[in-house]
């Protein structure tokens, strides 16, 4: 809750005019409590989940429409019963342990400082803060994701992520409790370490679970803007942490590429990209399904 009780008594505070973003603002925020501010968390990831992944259904449904050519694992096709399940999955688990999160983890966020006060962060200090929650979260997310894939921790606990092994975006966030609950400390150390505006906060909550529905799609798809983000994975790349699983330890990385170059952890999938640009090379159908299955087969014995 803002402690001015009006516009004029917020821009006297400032020592200037509050700006259109700021008034918006102030007209939103100056009666609500923090605490219910915080708790916008739940409605947004209940959006994410239930509606950034439903372009990606259609796509799914209609791959006779031109989409057969970005589906990295052609071979598998998904009903709509099947992605529904997904969905159904990831809802009961939102509101059993997501929401419930979210509700009892206030005092934390307090805590830390994230704030909710005026003047509102600018766009450079919004972008900066984004970039160091993402490369925070994507170097512990590393080394958690990392020991999920030990024998006690893939049987215990991560094989419930691995039971899609051609993801969709429906399954970005299906997972184990226990997994939900661990993943959420590489998502809280960013805001912990430089903690800002709640608007920055709830904008590295949507966009970290829109980058997993992007990474967990299933397509490549030639357009998406994330292909210019340097070191960035994508879709192609976490696919194949998926189609080996708990076989291999490969692609371990959340966002970017750069730990598992560093840590020799990509080995398996760079081998399966040279023998797919040879395959490529010697027939004019080399990126076919038989291919794909050929390459993924050489790619695991080198893992």
């Amino acid at each position: 809750m803002l402690p001015y009780a009006t516009i004029a008594e917020a821009a006297s505070a400032l020592g200037r005019n509050l700006t259109f973003v700021e008034t918006l603002w102030f007209d939103y925020s100056a009666n609500k409590s923090d605490y219910f501010l915080y708790c916008h968390n739940i409605i947004f990831l209940f959006l994410i989940f239930s509606v950034v992944p439903l372009p990606l259904v259609f796509v799914e449904l209609l791959r006779s429409a031109g989409f057969e050519k970005y589906k990295i694992q052609p071979k598998v096709k998904m009903s709509m019963a099947e992605m529904f399940k997904c969905y159904k999955d990831v809802m009961i688990m939102f509101f059993l342990v997501v929401g419930p999160l979210q509700l009892f983890s206030y005092p934390s966020i307090k805590m830390i400082g994230i704030r909710t006060s005026l003047p509102l962060p600018s766009g450079w200090e919004i972008f900066l803060q984004l970039l160091v929650y993402f490369m925070v979260e994507d170097y512990t997310n590393y080394w958690i994701h990392r020991f999920l894939h030990n024998k006690w921790g893939y049987e215990k606990i991560h094989r419930v992520h691995h039971e899609y092994t051609a993801p969709i975006g429906f399954a970005a966030p299906y997972a184990h409790w226990a997994e939900v609950l661990i993943l959420g400390i590489p998502s809280f150390l960013g805001p912990a370490m430089v903690p800002g505006h709640i608007i920055t906060f709830w904008l590295w909550i949507a966009l970290r679970q829109i980058e997993a529905i992007e990474t967990h799609s299933g397509y490549d798809f030639p357009w998406t803007p994330t292909k210019y983000i340097p070191f960035y994975g994508g879709a192609d790349y976490h696919d194949y942490h998926h189609y080996v699983g708990g076989q291999s330890q490969s692609n371990f990385a959340s966002v970017f590429t750069y730990c598992d170059y560093l840590y020799g952890t990509d080995k398996g999938y760079r081998y399966q990209k040279k023998v797919l640009e040879k395959l490529k090379a010697g027939s004019k159908n080399g990126g076919n399904e038989n291919g794909r299955s050929y390459y993924f087969t050489e790619a695991l014995k080198s893992d």
